[in-house]
C-alpha cells in the first residue's frame, strides 16, 4: 500500500468549513479598497532572489534564514516571495506605473517563509498588502492608518487592537544613529543574546525589539533615535500625529518600534492585539521612500502596510465576530423523488436560476427521498424544493419551508419563483 502523502509542515489546507470566514474577510477588505480608490495588483509568486536581498536587506532574518530559494534549470537563483512590497515595486517600475504618476495599489495572496510554525503563523501564509506611490506628505501615511482603523470598525475589532507609531527619520539620520548604537552596544556584546550578537554587525536596530530580558536592560540606556532625527522627519511625524488626533484615532508613540525590513524610513506603525497571546501584530507598515530607486527606478516616495490574513481570521474566530450568516452556504435544497427525476428536473432549475441569479440552490444528486430530506435539513437551507414525477408532469414544484411552522405548498414554477424572490 502506497504511503499516504501529507501537506508540508506549516503549509495548511483550507477546508470547506473554514473558507466562509476567509471569504467574509476578503470581501470586507476588497470593499474597503474600492471605497478608498485603490486598484488591485497581482504579481508572481516566484521572483529573482536578488529582488529580495536588495529590497528587503541582505542582513534581515527573512533573507538570511527564511526565504525558500532554489536554482532553476538555467542556474538562476529564484525565491518564493516572502512579502509583497518588493515585487509590487518591481512590477510598477517594469510596467512604467510610477513616472510622474500617483498610484494606490493593493494585492492579496500567499507568501512563503521558512520559520517555526505556530498558531497564526505558517510557512505558507496569506497577506493583504497596500502600497501607495508618488505622495511624500504625511497625509497619505494618515490615510493608510485611517483606512485600517475603518477596517477594524467594520470587523468589530476597534476595541481589540491598538496602534503604535514611530519615526525612523531619513536613511542618513538612521545611518548616524546606527553608528552611535553600535558603538554603545559593542561595550556589552558578550552580554547580548545570540540573535542580538549576530545582528550587531548587520542589523543593529532590530536589537531594540529583542525579547531577551538582559538585552532589554542594556537597550534601556542605549542612544535614542529621536535625538538623531532630521528636522523634516520631525515635522512629518508631528503632522501625522495632528491628523490622527483630529480624526480621533488613538495611538502610542513607541520609540523602539523599528520593523524588520531595511527599506523603512520615517513613519512606521503596527496594529497590535492582546487577544492572541504572543502573536500580537495584525498589521504593520510604514514609509519606504528609497526603495523604488534602490530597485532601479527613479526616486519615488512610497508608503504601505501588510496584514496577515490567518491571524485576522483567528482573531475574529477567537472573539466570535464572524456573523452566523457567513457560514450559510445555500438558500434552497432541491430534493427529488422517482427514478431519473434529478436529471429531468435540471432544465426547470436552470429556469429558476436564470430568474433569480443570486439564489444559492443545491441539488441532491442521488439517494433516496428520506436521505435527501435529511441532508436538506442539515444543509442550513431555509427552503426545500421537492420535485417528483407528479410535479414534472404538472409543471409545478413543492415548496417546503425547513424552518418554522409554515406548511408546504405545491405551486407552478412562476409562483415558486415569486415566492423565493419574496423570501
Amino acid at each position: 500500500m502506497a504511503k499516504q502523502l501529507k501537506a508540508i509542515r506549516g503549509m495548511n489546507d483550507l477546508l470547506p468549513d473554514q473558507s466562509p470566514a476567509w471569504q467574509y474577510l476578503e470581501g470586507k477588505f476588497r470593499q474597503l479598497m474600492a471605497n478608498y480608490g485603490y486598484s488591485e495588483m497581482r504579481m508572481p509568486i516566484v521572483e529573482p532572489s536578488g529582488l529580495f536581498s536588495r529590497g528587503i536587506g541582505a542582513g534581515t532574518d527573512i533573507v538570511e534564514k527564511e526565504m525558500y530559494t532554489f536554482a532553476d534549470r538555467n542556474g538562476e537563483s529564484l525565491s518564493m516571495r516572502p512579502e509583497a512590497t518588493a515585487g509590487c515595486v518591481r512590477a510598477a517600475i517594469q510596467h512604467g506605473l510610477l513616472y510622474n504618476q500617483v498610484q494606490r495599489l493593493w494585492t492579496s495572496g500567499p507568501m512563503f517563509r521558512y520559520e517555526r510554525p505556530q498558531k497564526g503563523r505558517y510557512r505558507q501564509f496569506y497577506q493583504f498588502s497596500v502600497e501607495s506611490f508618488g505622495m511624500a506628505g504625511a497625509d497619505i501615511d494618515a490615510e493608510l492608518i485611517l483606512l485600517t482603523a475603518r477596517f477594524w470598525k467594520e470587523l468589530g475589532l476597534t476595541d481589540h487592537v491598538r496602534l503604535e507609531l514611530n519615526t525612523l527619520g531619513t536613511l542618513e539620520a538612521r545611518k548616524n544613529y546606527r553608528t552611535a548604537l553600535v558603538e554603545y552596544l559593542s561595550r556589552y556584546e558578550s552580554e547580548l543574546d545570540e540573535d542580538s550578537q549576530r545582528r550587531l554587525s548587520i542589523n543593529p536596530m532590530r536589537i531594540l525589539d529583542s525579547k531577551d530580558a538582559r538585552t532589554q536592560e542594556i537597550v534601556k540606556d542605549a542612544p535614542v533615535l529621536q535625538d538623531y532625527l532630521d528636522d523634516e522627519s520631525r515635522e512629518h511625524f508631528e503632522t501625522l500625529k495632528q491628523i490622527l488626533d483630529a480624526a480621533g484615532v488613538n495611538y502610542i508613540v513607541n520609540p523602539t518600534l523599528v520593523r524588520g525590513l531595511d527599506y523603512y524610513s520615517r513613519t512606521v506603525f503596527e496594529w497590535i492585539t492582546d487577544s492572541l497571546g504572543a502573536q500580537g501584530t495584525v498589521c504593520g507598515g510604514g514609509r519606504y521612500d528609497a526603495l523604488v530607486e534602490l530597485l532601479g527606478g527613479k526616486p519615488t516616495p512610497a508608503v504601505g502596510f501588510a496584514m496577515g490574513q490567518e491571524r485576522l481570521v483567528l482573531l475574529l474566530e477567537t472573539l466570535n465576530l464572524i456573523p452566523d450568516s457567513v457560514n450559510k452556504t445555500i438558500d434552497v435544497a432541491v430534493v427529488t423523488r422517482g427514478e431519473g427525476v434529478s436529471g429531468r428536473s435540471m432544465p426547470v432549475l436552470e429556469t429558476i436560476r436564470n430568474r433569480l441569479p443570486d439564489l444559492r440552490m443545491q441539488v441532491n444528486c442521488g439517494g433516496g427521498f428520506k436521505g435527501q430530506m435529511k441532508r436538506a435539513y442539515s444543509s442550513g437551507a431555509e427552503i426545500a424544493l421537492i420535485m417528483g414525477e407528479d410535479e414534472l408532469a404538472a409543471g409545478t414544484v413543492t415548496v417546503k419551508p425547513l424552518i418554522g411552522d409554515e406548511p408546504q405548498q405545491t405551486m407552478d414554477v412562476n409562483a415558486a419563483i415569486e415566492y423565493l424572490q419574496a423570501k
